[in-house]
């Protein structure tokens, strides 16, 4: 018997779990999370809008977990010690580990640009707690509208819930006979339109310009946000100077950093505080330490120049956690490790009422699969894939979702 902790029950930390258990039933599994709810953080943006409810994309994790015969400790992560296999929470007890995952996600950096943020001057949909606070400030825009900034900051990697958002509320607009008073502006770091952190995907780039030219959305790209104010963003294009535009309802997705406790651990992590991993999802430096999801570090693809980073898609942390779990189910075994993580990526970008799905097998260029199609068909799958996903994860079954999603996405792309 193994004992094996997990820090984080989101999207990589609850499946983990799950296929921690599941490949080996003795061992003692032990989820250390500072909430006591998943949450399916894909449809933040419909929460924003008030299309869906915390209700809808939640579910309590402990009588899951414990049906599964897994421990949740709903409490923070305060300290990691790798010299006594420990981790320390915020009540001061400690779980011992013989293997750790590290799952948690990623620290928001509002702080790196002065008035971003919850608390600042923009709002966020980076969690439900964000959403319902977006929500709240969105529907007193609705009494008086007028212009909308949304986008990203320098450094962020997650580009996707920024372009989605500024279709959703389009949509949204639209629907209400507001959409005239309202001009959308986009503004990113990206060096163009659809980069994504990723240098495109298929034809993503000419796709979603032309998507924004149909919504008349604006853009502004290789932007740098230096000040947030209320009702005023001053930012800087590179080559281009200094800008400011006018809002009365902004959302801003911001640079991510490793979370305090992974942070601090000696050799554990980069300058960032994401995780090192080598091609085993392992620490180099701390063997029976691994890493999945948003808190590994992975190098940007290319020089920008605004920096950008690069996102951990769905179907690429699924990816890392199965391989993950079956390395440490090989050292456990005495054996060593040889799985690894396929890198693949998809994502489906909800328009409101239609939507685009791009595909990158594998994420990183150059690639043997990428292609970027639209239809209404995406905005079908993504929610009926939200509705599958909770209902799975809620019944304690962990299989291969994302990637079902792009068998079936490559199907209709042959179809077509």
């Amino acid at each position: 018997m193994a004992r094996i902790a997990i820090i984080g029950a989101s999207t990589g930390g609850l499946p983990a779990a799950y296929e921690m258990k599941a490949a080996g039933p003795d061992h003692e599994v032990t989820v250390i999370s500072e909430t006591n709810t998943f949450h399916f953080v894909p449809s933040n943006p419909w929460v924003a809008v008030g299309w869906r409810t915390r209700k809808d994309i939640s579910f309590p994790l402990r009588p899951c977990l414990e049906k599964k015969g897994i421990r949740l400790v709903d409490e923070a992560a305060s300290e990691i010690d790798p010299a006594n296999n420990e981790v320390r929470t915020s009540s001061g007890s400690t779980v011992p580990y013989d293997y750790l995952i590290i799952a948690t996600g990623a620290k928001l950096a509002f702080d790196e640009v002065e008035g971003l943020g919850p608390g600042g001057n923009t709002v966020s949909v980076c969690t439900v707690d964000h959403a319902e606070a977006a929500f709240a400030e969105y529907r007193r825009f609705l009494d008086d509208p007028g212009p909308i900034v949304i986008g990203a900051a320098q450094g962020a990697s997650c580009f996707g819930p920024a372009y989605e958002f500024s279709f959703v509320i389009d949509a949204d607009l639209r629907k209400r006979r507001l959409r005239r008073k309202a001009p959308i502006t986009f503004v990113t770091p990206e060096p163009y339109i659809g980069h994504l952190g990723l240098s495109g995907v298929g034809d993503s780039k000419g796709l979603l310009e032309h998507e924004f030219r149909e919504r008349h959305v604006s853009w502004h790209t290789n932007a740098r946000i230096k000040k947030v104010e209320k009702g005023r963003m001053l930012f800087e294009v590179a080559g281009e100077g200094e800008r400011e535009l006018p809002f009365k309802y902004s959302m801003i997705i911001p640079a991510f950093k490793g979370v305090d406790c992974v942070a601090k651990v000696e050799g554990l992590t980069n300058p960032r505080g994401f995780v090192v991993v080598d091609e085993f999802q392992r620490s180099p430096r701390y063997k029976n330490i691994y890493g999945v999801g948003v808190c590994i570090a992975i190098a940007p693809l290319e020089a920008t120049p605004v920096p950008v980073g690069v996102p951990k898609t769905g179907y690429m942390i699924e990816s890392m956690v199965t391989a993950a779990v079956r390395n440490i189910a090989a050292s456990i075994k005495g054996d060593d490790p040889s799985a690894r993580a396929t890198g693949n990526a998809v994502c489906l970008a909800d328009m409101g009422d239609t939507g685009i799905a791009f595909v990158a097998l594998p994420q990183m260029p150059p690639r043997d699969v990428t292609w970027a199609k639209k239809g209404r068909w995406v905005h079908l799958a993504k929610a009926a894939f939200e509705k599958y996903f909770i209902r799975k994860m809620k019944k304690g079954v962990s299989e291969p979702f994302f990637e079902r999603v792009v068998l079936e996405a490559l199907k209709i792309k042959k179809l077509q």
